[in-house]
């Protein structure tokens, strides 16, 4: 008979590309992983695994053991949350995924406040910019920056708060190089990209009076990091497009001034993006949406 354990023991196994990889995992030794793994396949009287060569293959009732065994231990997972919640305790494992800066500043500290609330909640962060490279699957909540349609199909989106683009530069910059009056003056002085989202980030649309307005630039310098671009502009490199939430500080201390404000940008709202009705449906993940919700209204960048 198979117990819990057993299913945990192998699901590390089949998710691990070799047995050295699954001892790791497990923190235990590698003959202690072949040792369980043989009894395991004993006991049940089938060939689970195929050790070719480091790698590892499942066999066909291997593949049957991994996708049953992960429905149970995710039904045991949602049971267990049920009776904690009937005591009022948030339990259970969160996996959260955020853009960098917005994650470094805004994300992590609510995701601090609200594991020490919850002790019995496991909180995993992680931030990258290439919300499209990352499972759907792999994560409960996700934080985006921008338009819906760059993110993963399939997501429930819960919009959290308003962010505006804008471009701007440092007052050296602009002292040294002068003021563009429109956005096709914008060919002619140095602009910085910054490469996230998969976007096509050297093509700037404005819109004003209904009609848009395309600039491709040509970047003196570019970079995927968020805090590189801004402190490039900020020393007086070039023109930025950013985000409201990243340069609203700066904007309001004069260390960066807005430019064509009357030319408007695609708005980066800030949403929430699900990645499963039952996660959507879990305590820690919609205490988790509502501590990020209160923290983000009104929006700390127009403060």
């Amino acid at each position: 008979m198979l117990a819990t354990d057993d299913v945990r023991f192998f699901l590390a196994v089949a998710e691990a590309p070799s047995l050295a990889a699954a001892s790791r995992a497990l923190d235990v030794s590698p003959p202690a992983v072949t040792q369980r793994l043989r009894a395991l396949e004993e006991r049940l009287g089938v060939h689970l695994v195929d050790r070719t060569g480091r790698h590892l293959a499942l066999t066909d009732e291997g593949e049957l053991l991994a996708e049953r065994g992960r429905g149970i231990l995710a039904s045991l997972a949602e049971l267990d949350e049920a009776l904690a919640a009937r005591r009022g305790q948030v339990v259970g494992h969160l996996r959260i995924v955020a853009p960098l800066g917005f994650g470094r500043r805004h994300v992590a500290p609510v995701a601090a406040a609200f594991q020490a609330a919850h002790p019995e909640v496991a909180l995993d962060l992680t931030l990258s910019d290439r919300l499209g490279g990352v499972p759907a699957g792999t994560f409960d909540l996700a934080i985006h920056v921008g338009g819906i349609a760059q993110a993963a199909p399939g997501l429930i989106a819960r919009r959290l708060a308003p962010n505006d683009r804008v471009v701007c530069a440092a007052p050296a910059y602009l002292a040294a190089h002068g003021t563009p009056a429109g956005p096709a003056e914008l060919r002619a002085h140095a602009c910085i990209a910054l490469r996230e989202n998969d976007e096509d980030v050297t093509l700037w649309r404005f819109r004003r009076d209904g009609a848009e307005a395309r600039v491709r630039i040509e970047p003196r310098l570019s970079s995927n990091d968020g805090e590189v671009v801004r402190g490039w502009a900020l020393a007086g490199r070039g023109i930025i497009l950013r985000s409201e939430w990243d340069v609203a500080d700066d904007l309001r201390a004069g260390r960066l001034v807005r430019l064509l404000p009357a030319h408007a940008l695609p708005d980066a709202p800030v949403t929430a993006l699900l990645g499963a009705p039952r996660r959507a449906r879990a305590a820690r993940t919609r205490r988790f949406l509502d501590a990020l919700a209160v923290a983000l209204d009104p929006p700390p960048w127009r403060a």
